[in-house]
């Protein structure tokens, strides 16, 4: 025995409407087609599936257990088809992000915070980048965005521009380099530099200016988070350097002082890589507007 979707449906209308006429119009079929498609499904069970001779049209025995399985098997159907519906309009979907940039866990949360209010049917997860190969699980759909500083030139993936950011001198204010007006790769040699338990490749401090001087500091502190590093630089434990839109409060506190890298300051781009067959979707796109809005605020702020 063959049964379709069509048949299960078929049942349902003729027992909601009562009879024949009126569940082919519901069907928007004729009504001898729908009783062709009623025989033909008789002939295949081999058993009458209504009662005969019978106002309003009533199922037999074996009529209602077609229609109990139409009542469990149809809703699932239809809401699948209305899931797929959304997949393709893109308002409904997944949102796996990996970050490959240790502070941007502060920056993100109040994004997914805004995303969520308007794109509840989109399934969110976060991943910290910093722990595998981000970008490759990127092209194995693994994940659906990346958040990077470092973008690559990669077959199907587009590192979309979210915002610049200027990474800076933090120490306290007590500090021997607070009078400063700015720092250079030389004044961390006898200093302890507190970064973020991450690799030396992946932070600013180093990529963009130790590295480049052949500059070792004295010493290196690791610390997973960022008020950790911010209240052992006010004791004096040593200096670090964050990005800008992590110590926008710090710079009204009397407790630390924040100083460019470098007499020209060094800027940094933060990018979003996105698959570009996802790229305009329209959850993507408003993600991504949403963090370009909450990085004006920080920079505004």
């Amino acid at each position: 025995m063959h049964i379709e979707f069509r048949h299960l449906r078929t049942i349902k209308a003729i027992h909601d409407t009562g009879g024949l006429a009126r569940a082919a119009e519901t069907l928007h079929i004729t009504q001898s087609a729908l009783s062709h498609q009623i025989k033909g499904l008789e002939d295949q069970t081999g058993v009458e599936l209504f009662v005969r001779r019978s106002k309003p049209m009533k199922l037999s025995a074996a009529g209602m257990r077609l229609l109990r399985l139409a009542n469990q098997i149809l809703p699932q159907v239809e809401a699948a088809q209305e899931e797929f519906s959304n997949l393709r309009d893109g308002t409904a979907g997944r949102m796996h992000i990996a970050i490959e940039c240790h502070a941007c866990f502060e920056w993100l949360f109040p994004v997914l915070e805004g995303f969520r209010k308007t794109w509840s049917d989109v399934d969110v997860d976060i991943r910290p980048g910093l722990a595998f190969d981000a970008l490759p699980a990127l092209q194995k759909e693994e994940v659906d965005l990346v958040v990077s500083s470092d973008p690559e030139d990669l077959a199907g993936v587009e590192f979309v521009k979210l915002f610049d950011y200027a990474p800076v001198f933090v120490a306290s204010s007590q500090h021997a380099l607070a009078q400063k007006p700015f720092v250079e790769a030389a004044d961390f040699r006898d200093q302890t530099l507190i970064t973020y338990p991450v690799e030396r490749s992946r932070l600013d401090v180093f990529s963009q200016l130790l590295i480049p001087a052949k500059v070792e500091p004295a010493a290196i502190r690791q610390v997973e988070l960022t008020a950790v590093i911010l209240l052992l630089v006010a004791s004096n434990r040593g200096v670090s350097v964050l990005p800008d839109w992590v110590v926008r409060e710090v710079k009204y506190s009397s407790d630390y002082v924040t100083r460019p890298l470098t007499a020209k300051g060094l800027t940094r781009t933060l990018y979003a890589a996105v698959r570009s067959e996802d790229r305009d979707k329209p959850f993507m796109q408003r993600l991504i507007e949403l963090a370009r809005i909450e990085a004006r605020h920080l920079q505004e702020a």
